[in-house]
């Protein structure tokens, strides 16, 4: 049943409401400028959220890995503000405790990814990873969900030559033409994912190549300080961020570790190995999410390190990603989606907040889904 879970709700908030509880007080959440656009808080939930997608028909779609606790919603449909699990309570029941219980071909483990394709589908990227550590057994899979049916259409699962042991996959992009899937893998030896959406078989692309690898020469830093966990590591995560142009011709990723934006175009990915094809395009900084808006064109960029979201122009070579929103609310802002209506959401994942990095932090960390009309300068 869809039944709301009230263990795992989301919260509308008011601005202020939150900018006291995160910053102290509104004034220390102040954007750049007054022609930033305004951001506007549309749920705020008890767990830590990382996906976000709108559907065609303005439906909104939200999902938590496990990593820091077992959360106890996976995907969720987000209803009048409120948490509907998706697409049933039992895809929802997997549990850490629980897994030699429940199979992990046909529960959600730790789903990383939720999008809509604008074809009728929501598709959900699990890579089955719980605290992105080792991979469960059988449990990496892209699951198809009929939007009229609110029914599973069809589960395409990864072996360990897709999704090896070590292996985080991240971000998926499809081609306009629905043919194809891209995915990024941010794991211990990034990689791209491609999969053939008419036969299921995916292949492994751009594996260990330094274009889906963390950047030795870059720190992720937060507040002038590298962001490291208590024994040292620091934020090492590979090839995460994901884009596709409108026309489906040119994948952009980049690692978080990594100031740099790479592309290929999409027709040397189906071609097979396309190191030689790959185009540095030119520096974002450290970021997790990418999108390209399907209206405005321009190519949004996460900044966690600034609490800001960027914009590159792809339309001028050469040219240089400008801050369009800074705000302290925007605790690492994770991922993008885009509504019908041209407006862009984007979570707060609060990384650096996380037990990862704060022992002292709670397991359940509380997190936020924002949204934005974008405005040209």
């Amino acid at each position: 049943m869809n039944t709301p879970l009230p263990s795992h709700r989301a919260v509308a908030l008011s601005a202020a409401a939150l900018v006291a509880a995160l910053c102290g007080s509104p004034a220390q959440a102040q954007r750049d400028s007054a022609s930033a656009p305004a951001l506007t808080l549309v749920a705020s939930f008890d767990h830590q959220v990382t996906g976000v997608t709108v559907a065609e028909d303005g439906r909104v779609f939200v999902n938590f890995p496990r990593w820091t606790e077992d959360a106890p919603v996976s995907v969720a449909e987000l209803k009048n503000g409120r948490l509907v699990p998706y697409p049933d309570g039992n895809w929802n029941a997997w549990r850490n405790a629980r897994k030699d219980e429940l199979s992990a071909a046909d529960h959600w483990v730790c789903v990383q990814s939720v999008v809509a394709d604008g074809r009728g589908s929501l598709w959900v990227l699990d890579p089955a990873a719980p605290a992105m550590d080792k991979v469960v057994p059988g449990g990496p899979k892209l699951v198809q969900i009929d939007l009229a049916t609110n029914r599973v259409r069809r589960t395409i699962a990864f072996d360990d030559r897709v999704a090896p042991q070590g292996s985080y996959l991240n971000d998926v992009r499809f081609s306009p033409d629905g043919a194809a899937a891209y995915i990024t893998d941010s794991g211990a030896r990034g990689a791209i994912v491609v999969v053939d959406l008419a036969s299921g078989n995916a292949r492994r692309v751009l594996d260990g190549h330094p274009s889906t690898q963390p950047e030795k020469d870059v720190v992720v830093t937060y507040g002038g300080k590298p962001l490291r966990r208590p024994d040292g590591r620091g934020v090492e995560f590979a090839a995460d961020g994901i884009a596709l142009s409108p026309d489906g011709r040119t994948l952009y990723w980049q690692a978080i570790k990594g100031k740099t934006l790479y592309s290929v175009p999409t027709e040397a990915l189906a071609a097979g190995d396309p190191a030689d094809k790959v185009v540095r395009v030119g520096d974002n900084g450290p970021a997790d999410g990418l999108w390209i808006g399907r209206k405005d064109g321009r190519m949004f960029i996460t900044a966690p390190e600034d609490d800001a979201v960027k914009v590159r122009d792809l339309a001028a070579p050469g040219s240089t990603p400008q801050v369009l929103l800074r705000d302290k609310r925007l605790r690492w802002p994770d991922t993008f989606a885009e509504g019908p209506d041209g407006r862009i959401y984007v979570t707060t994942s609060r990384i650096q907040d996380s037990a990862y990095y704060k022992p002292s932090a709670p397991a359940a960390l509380p997190t936020q889904l924002w949204s934005f009309a974008p405005r040209r300068p």
